[in-house]
Protein backbone atom coordinates (compact mmCIF):
# COMPACT_ATOMS: atom_id res chain seq x y z
CA UNK A 1 0.00 0.00 0.00
CA UNK A 2 2.83 2.37 0.30
CA UNK A 3 2.68 2.59 -3.45
CA UNK A 4 -0.95 3.63 -3.27
CA UNK A 5 -0.10 6.61 -1.09
CA UNK A 6 2.61 7.99 -3.34
CA UNK A 7 0.41 8.60 -6.34
CA UNK A 8 -2.32 10.07 -4.14
CA UNK A 9 0.20 12.31 -2.45
CA UNK A 10 1.65 13.15 -5.85
CA UNK A 11 -1.82 13.85 -7.17
CA UNK A 12 -2.56 16.02 -4.15
CA UNK A 13 0.68 17.96 -4.65
CA UNK A 14 -0.05 18.39 -8.36
CA UNK A 15 -3.60 19.49 -7.56
CA UNK A 16 -2.27 21.94 -4.98
CA UNK A 17 0.24 23.24 -7.55
CA UNK A 18 -2.58 23.50 -10.11
CA UNK A 19 -4.72 25.42 -7.62
CA UNK A 20 -1.81 27.75 -6.87
CA UNK A 21 -1.21 28.27 -10.59
CA UNK A 22 -4.93 28.84 -11.13
CA UNK A 23 -4.98 31.33 -8.25
CA UNK A 24 -1.95 33.14 -9.75
CA UNK A 25 -3.65 33.19 -13.13
CA UNK A 26 -6.87 34.41 -11.52
CA UNK A 27 -4.90 37.22 -9.83
CA UNK A 28 -3.26 38.10 -13.16
CA UNK A 29 -6.65 37.98 -14.88
CA UNK A 30 -8.20 40.13 -12.12
CA UNK A 31 -5.41 42.70 -12.49
CA UNK A 32 -5.83 42.62 -16.27
CA UNK A 33 -9.62 43.00 -15.83
CA UNK A 34 -9.09 45.89 -13.38
CA UNK A 35 -6.62 47.47 -15.79
CA UNK A 36 -9.05 46.99 -18.67
CA UNK A 37 -11.82 48.54 -16.55
CA UNK A 38 -9.57 51.49 -15.74
CA UNK A 39 -8.77 51.87 -19.43
CA UNK A 40 -12.47 51.64 -20.27
CA UNK A 41 -13.27 54.28 -17.61
CA UNK A 42 -10.43 56.50 -18.91
CA UNK A 43 -11.66 56.03 -22.48
CA UNK A 44 -15.22 56.89 -21.41
CA UNK A 45 -13.93 59.97 -19.60
CA UNK A 46 -11.90 60.98 -22.67
CA UNK A 47 -14.98 60.44 -24.85
CA UNK A 48 -17.07 62.62 -22.51
CA UNK A 49 -14.35 65.31 -22.55
CA UNK A 50 -14.14 65.10 -26.34
CA UNK A 51 -17.92 65.51 -26.56
CA UNK A 52 -17.74 68.51 -24.22
CA UNK A 53 -14.95 70.00 -26.35
CA UNK A 54 -17.06 69.39 -29.46
CA UNK A 55 -19.96 71.24 -27.82
CA UNK A 56 -17.64 74.11 -26.83
CA UNK A 57 -16.21 74.22 -30.34
CA UNK A 58 -19.73 74.37 -31.80
CA UNK A 59 -20.68 77.18 -29.41
CA UNK A 60 -17.46 79.02 -30.29
CA UNK A 61 -18.23 78.58 -34.01
CA UNK A 62 -21.75 79.95 -33.48
CA UNK A 63 -20.38 82.94 -31.52
CA UNK A 64 -17.71 83.54 -34.15
CA UNK A 65 -20.39 83.51 -36.85
CA UNK A 66 -22.56 85.88 -34.81
CA UNK A 67 -19.64 88.28 -34.26
CA UNK A 68 -18.72 88.04 -37.94
CA UNK A 69 -22.28 89.03 -38.89
CA UNK A 70 -22.24 91.90 -36.38
CA UNK A 71 -18.86 93.03 -37.68
CA UNK A 72 -20.22 92.92 -41.22
CA UNK A 73 -23.16 95.09 -40.12
CA UNK A 74 -20.74 97.56 -38.53
CA UNK A 75 -18.72 97.62 -41.75
CA UNK A 76 -21.86 98.33 -43.75
CA UNK A 77 -22.84 101.09 -41.33
CA UNK A 78 -19.35 102.61 -41.57
CA UNK A 79 -19.54 102.45 -45.35
CA UNK A 80 -22.96 104.12 -45.27
CA UNK A 81 -21.60 106.81 -42.94
CA UNK A 82 -18.59 107.27 -45.20
CA UNK A 83 -20.91 107.77 -48.19
CA UNK A 84 -23.05 110.19 -46.17
CA UNK A 85 -19.93 112.11 -45.10
CA UNK A 86 -18.78 112.27 -48.73
CA UNK A 87 -22.23 113.50 -49.83
CA UNK A 88 -22.15 116.08 -47.03
CA UNK A 89 -18.67 117.18 -48.04
CA UNK A 90 -19.78 117.58 -51.65
CA UNK A 91 -22.89 119.51 -50.55
CA UNK A 92 -20.71 121.77 -48.37
CA UNK A 93 -18.35 122.31 -51.30
CA UNK A 94 -21.28 123.20 -53.56
CA UNK A 95 -22.66 125.53 -50.87
CA UNK A 96 -19.22 127.18 -50.56
CA UNK A 97 -19.11 127.71 -54.32
CA UNK A 98 -22.66 129.06 -54.24
CA UNK A 99 -21.73 131.40 -51.38
CA UNK A 100 -18.66 132.62 -53.28
CA UNK A 101 -20.81 133.16 -56.37
CA UNK A 102 -23.44 135.01 -54.32
CA UNK A 103 -20.75 137.19 -52.74
CA UNK A 104 -19.25 137.90 -56.15
CA UNK A 105 -22.71 138.81 -57.51
CA UNK A 106 -23.34 141.03 -54.48
CA UNK A 107 -19.96 142.72 -54.93
CA UNK A 108 -20.70 143.21 -58.64
CA UNK A 109 -24.13 144.62 -57.80
CA UNK A 110 -22.65 146.95 -55.19
CA UNK A 111 -19.96 148.04 -57.63
CA UNK A 112 -22.60 148.73 -60.27
CA UNK A 113 -24.75 150.62 -57.76
CA UNK A 114 -21.74 152.67 -56.69
CA UNK A 115 -20.89 153.46 -60.31
CA UNK A 116 -24.50 154.51 -60.92
CA UNK A 117 -24.50 156.69 -57.82
CA UNK A 118 -21.22 158.29 -58.88
CA UNK A 119 -22.64 158.86 -62.38
CA UNK A 120 -25.77 160.45 -60.92
CA UNK A 121 -23.70 162.58 -58.56
CA UNK A 122 -21.53 163.73 -61.48
CA UNK A 123 -24.68 164.46 -63.51
CA UNK A 124 -26.15 166.53 -60.66
CA UNK A 125 -22.91 168.38 -60.32
CA UNK A 126 -22.89 169.11 -64.05
CA UNK A 127 -26.50 170.26 -63.95
CA UNK A 128 -25.76 172.56 -61.06
CA UNK A 129 -23.03 174.17 -63.10
CA UNK A 130 -25.44 174.98 -65.93
CA UNK A 131 -28.32 176.02 -63.79
CA UNK A 132 -28.49 179.78 -63.25
CA UNK A 133 -28.15 181.00 -59.76
CA UNK A 134 -30.76 183.28 -58.27
CA UNK A 135 -28.45 186.16 -57.96
CA UNK A 136 -27.29 185.97 -61.60
CA UNK A 137 -28.77 188.25 -64.18
CA UNK A 138 -29.67 187.05 -67.52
Amino acid sequence: MPYDKVPTELNRAKAEQGRANAEDRRDVADRARDSAEEHRAAAESARAQAEQLRIFAEEARALREQYREELELVRHERETLRHAAEDTRQAAEEARHATIAALAATAESLSTSLAQMQFLEDARSTLRQFKPKKGDVQ
